[in-house]
């Protein structure tokens, strides 16, 4: 059955690392490392064009599960989104465990941009957990 596509948003302060799924909602790819500032154009086209239906945003919890300084401002810009795009169901995702799996990795070139490989990582994990829904 094809459900759609589905994005992820890796949502930093400065940088935004962007995954999309395939047509059916099967494979993440990495998919754009894009400034902050642009998610909501980039979003726009990615609804428009690749028929994009739900997305995934990482919420950075603390290892505790709170929801401390870092989280807040993400669910603040992620409440902003779901005003600006009311067709398109928003998911949060603890992300506590898939950042740093990806930033282990490539943080040793110093400016290896690795948020969209965070963001795939995270959706792969999210379409996988929903096919055991």
């Amino acid at each position: 059955a094809d459900r759609g596509r589905v994005a992820a948003l890796d949502l930093g302060e400065v940088r935004t690392g962007i995954a999309v799924s395939d047509a059916g909602g099967v494979i993440a790819r990495p998919l754009d490392v894009i400034p902050s500032g642009d998610v909501s154009t980039y979003l726009r086209r990615l609804v428009d064009e690749k028929g994009v239906f739900e997305v995934v945003v990482g919420v950075p919890k603390t290892l505790g599960g709170e929801v401390g300084f870092q989280a807040r401002k993400v669910l603040s810009r992620l409440d902003a989104l779901k005003r600006e795009f009311p067709g398109v169901r928003f998911v949060e995702w603890d992300e506590r465990f898939t950042t740093r799996l990806a930033g282990s990795r490539g943080k040793r070139k110093g400016t290896a941009r690795v948020d969209h490989l965070a963001a795939a990582r995270m959706l792969q994990e999210y379409l996988g957990a929903r096919e055991s829904l």
